[in-house]
């Protein structure tokens, strides 16, 4: 099986599994919201964005690393994952201690503190899981990783309604995220001692010394990067309240469904990525322009169906009780199409062993995200959240571009040529979906999305090389082989 094939493959894995994962989150999503109201909705939402910032302590960048080191050399993948159990099980604790410590400082109600409580569970569950999928990436097993995705989900859809049956308050909610967790991790286990080789606990002192040191940059780059997912949210809880937390999470949430695809392409690709900075810096360069080309592709008809189509989802999955959310979805999705546009960016600098860019990078988004949220939610709430994830991800992308251009990774006439098409082709799609509305939104989103790949057709915004991936993808030999 060819590199392509085999990423392919993978990121079909991937995709099923997360598409299946997200349509029951996006499912269980809209149920709890009903249930709790922004108020509760606004207490789990609260109680998953704090422990998410304490949560990167339990990691410490060594998952990352994993990936990266085991896929180039398949032998040191026991080593790996036996010591970093052991590694991760003292974070894990000191994590649960330093978030029990900090929410009770903060003088929270007992209903959002046990919601935080069980969140910190989940989250430990979820970081001893992460060590397992590094192991199932590495391999390029994805097909495992992506049956525990599956799992999480049916167990936390199934747990939802269950809560609502049972009349659970917002804590309770909670504590069915921390039980799929552990489900997930349990049938991790199982996997990797059926299908690789059964784990065990190793300390090894001076290989724990090597492996911090090596994945501090990653560290560094979870922690501010998940400062600037999850701040707002909390910044959000303290300054306004937990009901316009609700308000701007149904947005964000909403959102998450959409970030599948360049979440799960990162998982594909960046195994071949760092293999291909080994070998062949040319294959490197032409998988980073490729995975930019096909993520702005797919992100800006996004962007523009989302902003037109707003006010019609909120609506029809969340009701007049959450109509102050349309304005938030409207801001925010353009932060999505910017996470598409850089992602490419921050797996070729990641594969390039530059993770430390992508940590000053990060620490800078980060510091610059408080700045303007302290600045704009004390006057426009969550929309004021909302405009300042915006302006963090342009500011985080154009710093990325900046640096793999001083690599000498420049964008030849072409490549700039194809960009300009790929928005000629949204500016169509938008125009349709206004001047040609019609009273079915699916009909309305089906007839945008048929003119925009009319419009990437007509423009000829493709290149032999484009049709040659594709004809492999099909396995069909092609000119170029």
């Amino acid at each position: 099986m060819n590199k392509i094939q085999q990423i392919l493959k993978n990121t079909a894995w991937l995709f099923l599994a997360q598409l299946v994962g997200y349509l029951l989150a996006f499912f269980y999503t809209i149920y709890s919201a009903q249930y709790l109201g922004a108020e509760g909705f606004g207490i789990l939402s609260f109680a998953l964005a704090f422990v998410a910032i304490f949560g990167v302590l339990a990691d410490l960048g060594v998952s990352t690393l994993a990936v990266r080191e085991v896929a180039r050399k398949k032998s040191i993948s026991r080593k790996y994952l036996s010591n970093l159990l052991v590694l991760k099980i003292i974070l894990s604790l000191l994590t649960l201690l330093l978030i029990a410590l900090a929410i009770n400082l903060m003088g929270y109600p007992s209903a959002t503190i046990n919601a935080v409580y069980w969140a910190a569970l989940f989250i430990v569950f979820t970081s001893l899981s992460q060590i397992f999928y590094s192991i199932f990436q590495a391999y390029e097993r994805m097909e495992f990783q992506s049956v525990g995705i599956i799992l999480n989900s049916a167990v936390l859809f199934g747990g939802v309604f269950y809560a609502i049956q049972m009349s659970f308050d917002a804590a309770g909610f909670v504590s069915i995220y921390a039980l799929a967790s552990g489900v997930v991790l349990l049938f991790n286990i199982i996997i990797c001692t059926w299908k690789f080789f059964p784990p065990r606990l190793e300390i090894d002192l001076k290989f724990f010394q090597s492996v911090i040191k090596e994945a501090w940059p990653f560290a560094a780059s979870g922690i501010f990067v998940t400062i600037y997912f999850w701040i707002d949210s909390v910044l959000i809880s303290l300054i306004q309240g937990n009901e316009a937390v609700g308000y701007y999470n149904v947005a964000y949430r909403l959102l998450m469904v959409f970030l599948v695809i360049p979440t799960m392409v990162n998982i594909a690709v960046f195994p071949v990525m760092s293999q291909y900075y080994v070998s062949s810096r040319d294959s490197l360069k032409l998988a980073y322009e490729k995975y930019l080309r096909y993520m702005l592709i797919l992100g800006v008809p996004l962007g523009v169906g989302v902003t037109l189509l707003a006010q019609d989802f909120i609506l029809l999955f969340f009701g007049p009780a959450f109509s102050d959310s349309v304005i938030a979805l409207q801001i925010l999705v353009w932060a999505s199409v910017l996470i598409f546009i850089s992602s490419s960016v921050a797996r070729l600098l990641e594969s390039s062993n530059k993770q430390l860019i992508i940590t000053k990078i990060t620490a800078l988004s980060a510091l610059s995200n408080i700045v303007l949220n302290l600045a704009l939610i004390p006057f426009y709430s969550y929309v004021g959240a909302s405009i300042a994830t915006v302006l963090t991800e342009f500011m985080g992308m154009t710093l990325g571009f900046m640096v793999i251009t001083r690599m000498g990774y420049v964008p030849s006439h072409q490549e700039l040529t194809t960009v300009l098409k790929i928005f000629l082709a949204g500016g169509g799609m938008a125009l349709f979906m206004i001047f040609f509305p019609l009273d079915n939104i699916w009909l309305l989103s089906l007839g945008g999305l048929m003119v925009y790949g009319g419009g990437l057709y007509a423009l000829r915004a493709y290149d032999e090389v484009d049709i040659h991936i594709l004809k492999r993808v099909m396995g069909k030999p092609t000119e170029l082989d």
